[in-house]
């Protein structure tokens, strides 16, 4: 993993993130030259000295975007409305929920995006559909070819964003004529950030709501409709497909069989700070209070129990050198899943890449592996 920052795991992440969302290093370093002093300082300060830098950066980026369409480009300022939008996310998703500026870049960033869905040719739009006498907003990107086509419900982790999973997936899916709906679940993105929703433990119900809205739409072979998600949606994900029975196939891109009993252990082993704002930051994902009430929902918070009810193929993936998730997860997931009829687990190796957290080094064969797997099955479903 390309590490900028010398022994800072968090920022170096991020920056490997934005790099798979389409960033170019030739104006991440600049940005990151004016913050590498505060890099291990006071985490308060550095993580808001990077704010500034590299929202500059977007903000800069943006308006060459501007010009672009204005100009009459929109494949030119399609290219940089990604790119700023990539940038915006890097920046907004390391900052402390209560660090003012925040919520107004996050919208920055979703209208940096609209921008993007204009002048591109992707065809991904915005949708929402209901949820609990509520509404959660989703990305929807249309597979190519004639006819229903299959679609993966796409899940983020702790803290990403669909818009994150948009700009580092792009067309990869599409291409291999499968649509994706990239949803902003509770406790992430639109959800959590304008909305109020919390994180649930029983991923079905707002996996279903989804489904729902494919179900109305003529474009989506409501019969090969799939659930997949990274990082934290290595729990998400599987627990929806044992529970919602719509669900044709599943795939998950980093195991994340025990997320719950994960957080007790992490506590013991790096106390109260393991990164800045950790601990503060899953208290609102989950809308808990204070630490006793996060650590008894964490009980629930594992699949143990639950996979032998997955009926449908299913795919799990980890990165060999995943250094925030063990592999054994990973592994437990595979295991557990008894009555999957096509199972498979894939560990990515230094020879393929894709080896750290969710392929933060390389995403591109993890991304095309879960691709080819997921394809080859919709095509035998069809047949």
């Amino acid at each position: 993993m390309y590490e900028p920052f010398p022994g800072n795991y968090v920022w170096n992440l991020s920056v490997n993130i934005c790099l798979n969302m389409g960033g170019v290093m030739g104006e991440i370093d600049p940005a990151n030259d004016k913050v590498r002093a505060v890099a291990s300082a006071n985490p308060d300060e550095g993580t808001e000295a990077f704010f500034d830098a590299w929202g500059a950066l977007a903000d800069r980026v943006r308006g060459l975007a501007e010009a672009d369409e204005a100009a009459g480009h929109p494949i030119s300022a399609a290219e940089k409305y990604a790119r700023a939008a990539a940038y915006y996310i890097t920046a907004e998703r390391m900052q402390s929920r209560d660090f003012g500026p925040r919520k107004a870049m996050y919208r920055t960033m979703l209208d940096t995006v609209e921008a993007f869905y204009r002048t591109s040719d992707l065809g991904a739009a915005r949708v929402t559909f209901p949820y609990e006498g509520a509404h959660l907003a989703a990305t929807f990107v249309p597979g190519r070819g004639d006819g229903p086509r299959p679609c993966m419900i796409f899940c983020n982790g702790l803290d990403s964003t669909k818009e994150m999973v948009l700009l580092a997936l792009r067309d990869r899916f599409a291409k291999r004529g499968i649509s994706t709906l990239l949803i902003d679940q509770p406790g992430v993105g639109e959800a959590l950030r304008l909305d109020g929703l919390t994180a649930i433990h029983d991923t079905e119900r707002w996996a279903g709501a989804a489904v729902d809205y494919l179900e109305t739409r003529a474009d989506v072979d409501c019969k090969r409709i799939g659930m997949m998600g990274w990082s934290m949606g290595g729990y998400y994900a599987p627990r929806a497909l044992a529970y919602e029975p719509r669900f044709a196939i599943g795939a998950v891109w980093g195991g994340n069989h025990d997320w719950g009993g994960h957080q007790k252990a992490r506590l013991q082993r790096e106390g109260d700070m393991p990164v800045p704002h950790y601990w503060d930051h899953v208290m609102w994902v989950w809308g808990q209070p204070d630490m006793a009430s996060f650590m008894a929902l964490m009980d629930k918070v594992n699949l143990n129990g639950h996979l032998q009810n997955i009926r449908v193929p299913f795919l799990v993936t980890h990165g060999g050198n995943d250094r925030q998730i063990p592999l054994k997860y990973a592994e437990q997931s595979y295991e557990q899943a008894v009555n999957s009829p096509d199972r498979e687990l894939k560990v990515f190796t230094p020879a393929e890449g894709g080896i750290e957290h969710c392929g933060a080094d390389n995403m591109e064969p993890v991304q095309n592996f879960i691709g080819d797997w997921l394809a080859d099955r919709f095509a035998r479903m069809a047949a």
